[in-house]
């Protein structure tokens, strides 16, 4: 690989202290502010929601069953087009991710796939592409729409409460709104060229290529993770 060109100008240690430390305020006032939204996220309201039945491993699932006994319920819609070798990259890459989600358990809560697809197809994407989530099929349910991830439409997150065998709705993100629940994009983005995307605002010269270009596709996620890695 051949040696970078476009490289951070160099300081003397003072300088590049003095300018972490500006820098670092700035990252603090972010922290301060993320603990706010956090804060009134936990003062949403709620709305309850109709008595879905969705499609598991097993056959049809109540949602208030696809808790497994937990009250909190995190729930990602997969995009999906049915029959494709390969779904939605961002979707795959981003659920591949989550490899180790047993400590939701101590927060009384899981982390499930929704996806609108067949449930045998379903099944076997997962397996391919070597996420270890529980996934269900919503292709007999109105639910998709209902949290604003239609089929053909997008994705999105949804957060639910299970009080006894009532489901309601807390909170929803789609878009961007996802990255803050991954951790791909908060190590590239403490990287010195970032995402290397070209919306972004970067120094001149700084590398940069087509939004996404640089994402695994899906194929490559499943050589990756999937059964068949080396």
């Amino acid at each position: 690989m051949s040696q970078p060109t476009a490289v951070p100008p160099v300081v003397d240690a003072a300088t590049w202290r003095a300018e972490l430390d500006e820098l670092r305020a700035r990252e603090k006032a972010a922290t301060r502010e993320l603990d706010a939204i956090a804060a009134a996220r936990r003062r949403l309201p709620m709305v309850e929601m109709p008595d879905y039945t969705l499609i598991g491993a097993d056959g049809p699932i109540r949602l208030a069953d696809i808790f497994a006994g937990a009250s909190q319920l995190i729930v990602y819609n997969h995009m999906w087009s049915d029959g494709a070798e390969w779904q939605c990259p961002g979707c795959t890459g981003f659920t591949s991710q989550f490899t180790r989600l047993d400590f939701l358990a101590s927060y009384d809560a899981r982390f499930v796939i929704v996806t609108a697809g067949p449930i045998d197809e379903a099944l076997a994407y997962r397996d391919k592409v070597g996420n270890t989530m529980d996934w269900y099929s919503s292709s007999e349910s109105p639910f998709a729409a209902d949290v604003d991830a239609a089929p053909g439409t997008g994705f999105g997150v949804n957060v639910f409460l299970r009080v006894g065998d009532t489901v309601y709705r807390t909170w929803h993100t789609n878009g961007r709104g996802t990255e803050q629940l991954g951790h791909t994009f908060g190590l590239i983005d403490i990287l010195p060229w970032g995402r290397q995307e070209v919306w972004q605002d970067s120094p001149e010269g700084w590398p940069q290529r087509p939004t996404y270009s640089g994402w695994p596709g899906s194929e490559e996620v499943a050589k990756r993770y999937g059964p068949a890695r080396p």
